[in-house]
């Protein structure tokens, strides 16, 4: 049976949506992991990678079980939903690369007066204080603030953010890449004859 039979079509769209369940659940457990053991205490942290990782895990399911039935329906509306993911992924992905210093520095600072959790998350994991400065007379959660030794936040965030960002992007872009092959591989196989079916059914 060549690549592009019927057999093929169906076995390559189960490992591919067998990989995305197996993605959507690490990214649940890393989540879990990470608010069980204090390294993020902000909830909406945490409950926007769950709530992702559990949409890509039932958006899989539904084109795992879709192609394991041949299930017309199940492949439209699954090959639909991965379009519209791609879309977002890779326009958030290019967004993610091009994105300069000035932009970067702007992005950092309304992240971090949006949410006073994620400052103490960040001032004790990073050891600074403040954003763009040190307040003596304020509080802060580094190790580093009772002697009078910490360096300004915004520092040590750009220092890694333009990594960050360039190893998000292009895992973004090679996640968005396999999303449209699924949407291929969905297309051609909802258009496919199933051999051992009944020629006079539909689905």
């Amino acid at each position: 049976m060549v690549c592009g039979g019927f057999t093929c079509s169906k076995n390559s769209l189960c490992a591919l949506n067998i990989l995305y369940v197996m993605v959507s659940l690490l990214m649940i457990g890393i989540a879990a992991w990470g608010k069980w053991f204090g390294l993020v205490s902000s909830f909406q942290v945490v409950g926007g990678v769950i709530g992702v990782g559990v949409f890509l895990f039932f958006v899989a399911l539904v084109g795992l079980i879709g192609a394991m039935r041949h299930h017309q329906v199940l492949l439209f509306f699954y090959m639909i939903i991965l379009f519209m993911v791609f879309v977002v992924q890779f326009s958030v992905s290019c967004a993610c690369l091009a994105i300069n210093k000035d932009q970067q520095s702007h992005l950092l600072e309304v992240g971090w007066n949006n949410s006073k959790i994620t400052q103490k998350d960040v001032e004790k994991t990073l050891n600074c204080c403040g954003f763009s400065s040190v307040d003596p007379n304020g509080t802060c959660e580094a190790p580093c603030f009772p002697n009078h030794s910490c360096a300004t936040c915004a520092a040590k965030i750009q220092q890694h953010a333009g990594e960050v960002l360039r190893f998000v992007g292009g895992i973004g872009l090679f996640f968005s890449f396999t999303e449209i092959l699924g949407v291929w591989l969905t297309y051609r196989y909802r258009n496919q004859k199933d051999p051992r079916a009944n020629p006079s059914a539909f689905l």
